[in-house]
This record gives C-alpha cells, structure tokens and sequence, in this order.
C-alpha cells in the first residue's frame, strides 16, 4: 500500500513530505501516518524539520467524506481533538521547522503550515480556510493561529469569506515569512533548512520557549521566564565555544554541533 506520508533524514535536517498526490486530501490513514512521522521526530529529534508536499499542489483539503462518517457532535469532537493534535505536536518540537508550500495550500495543510516556525512559500502559492463550504470552522488550529500572525480581523475575514489568498497577500499580513521564485523553489527552500541546521539548536529551542510564553501571557510572561532561559544556555557546547570562538577569531566563524 503506497504511504501517504514519507520521512527522509539527510544530515542533520528531517524532511517530512506529503506523497499522496494530486490532492493530498487529509483522511484517517494520513492522519495515522502524519502522528507516526511525528512521533519519529519527537523520539530522535533533528536540528531542522522542512515539511513539504508532492505534487501540483500542497493540499486540496480534507476527504469530506470523514466528516460524513461522523453520527454525532460528540463522535466529531473526538475526531477534531485527534486533527488537532497534530499540529499542536508539530508546534511543540524543540528545533526549528520550516513549511514549504509550493502551490494551492488548503484547509489542513494551511493549518499544519502556521504552526510551523517559518512559512516559505512560491510566488505561485496560495492559501485557504475554505471550512465554510461544508458549513464547518477551522478545527485545527488554524483560525487562532492565523490571528497571531495577522490579527483577530485578518483570521475573521480569511475564514468567513473563504477565499483563497496569494503568497504576497500572506507575505503582506505576516503570515508567510517569505515569498521565493518559482524557480528553483525547492532547493532555496532546502538551503534555507539547512542553514538553520548548521545554527544553535539549543538556542533556537530556547528562543521558541521565550515566544511560547509571549503569546500565552504578553511579554511580562515573557519577562518573568526569559532570564532562566538563556541562563540554561551556559550549559551547552555551542554557547561555550562560540564565546570562545568570538574572543579568539571574531564574529561569525563559531561551528555548532546543536549540543
């Protein structure tokens, strides 16, 4: 039976990719094995993760047929906290993960992508909460997490209308870190991965924690954690060798091991 979902290793970055084209359509089987690559991440942890997809596009959405397998409110919930639960896994790994949609980016996909670190998206990419067809609302983080990049009016006006926006619209709003050529999308998507790769692991996780508490408490939240947690940074190997790497050679030539 083909896999919905594959997780390659190469060097220090994971590259976990969506393999069930054209569509890409969440169902049971790729929710089970997106839980499972996960769950491969969480146990042996990289330096980087880049998720991405095959095919003409990223995601056309969920299989509706799922939804019509649901007898009751109470039998969706426990299907809605399960999707939820992925990116909510996805948005607590302790290293850097990067979200590469290269064309039309629905629904689930889109909600897995804003709980990634960083989105980098194809000019030729687009983007889509379009529950509303179905008379549904975002169920996977996806609503709340677009309010925190681009605003409680933005989230509003992206789900209630259900329309599909461009790359540089979501560039715009902040929701897309950046927007790339076409051309050569996927290995400037891939240099940018491997350059968080070669960086700081324990920092990048720490910066993660400090933001963690700003969206839960503001930056008095932020404040009352900040200090514990770059103090635990003297404890690792890149922080002490690249102060002595700075003392010795100047900026910028320190090397990490992400110990």
């Amino acid at each position: 039976m083909a896999t919905s979902i594959r997780l390659d290793r190469e060097d220090d970055v994971a590259v976990l990719t969506i393999a069930s084209p054209p569509l890409n359509l969440y169902t049971a089987e790729l929710q089970h094995e997106l839980g499972e690559a996960i769950g491969d991440l969480e146990t042996t942890p990289p330096r980087a993760a880049l998720i991405r997809a095959e095919g003409k596009i990223v995601s056309g959405g969920v299989d509706v047929s799922l939804f019509d397998a649901q007898s009751s409110a109470a039998e969706a919930k426990v299907l809605f906290d399960e999707m939820l639960a992925i990116p909510d896994r996805i948005a607590a790994l302790p290293f850097p993960t990067v979200f590469a949609a290269h064309g039309l980016c629905l629904t689930w996909a889109f909600e897995v992508a804003v709980a990634c670190d960083l989105i980098l998206a194809s000019e030729k990419a687009k983007f889509g909460l379009v529950e509303r067809v179905v008379g549904l609302t975002p169920t996977m983080g996806g609503t709340q997490r677009l309010a925190a990049r681009a605003g409680v009016g933005r989230a509003k006006e992206f789900v209630m209308t259900g329309a599909t926006y461009d790359a540089a619209t979501l560039e715009r709003w902040n929701v897309v870190n950046r927007v790339l050529p076409a051309d050569g999308f996927d290995e400037a998507v891939r240099a940018f991965t491997d350059d968080l790769a070669q960086g700081p692991t324990k920092a990048h996780a720490a910066t993660k924690k400090v933001l963690e508490h700003y969206e839960h408490g503001g930056v008095a939240e932020a404040n009352e954690h900040i200090t514990t947690i770059a103090a635990g940074l003297f404890d690792t190997e890149d922080l002490r060798g690249a102060v002595k790497s700075f003392l010795a050679d100047g900026p910028g030539k320190a090397t990490f091991t992400g110990r």
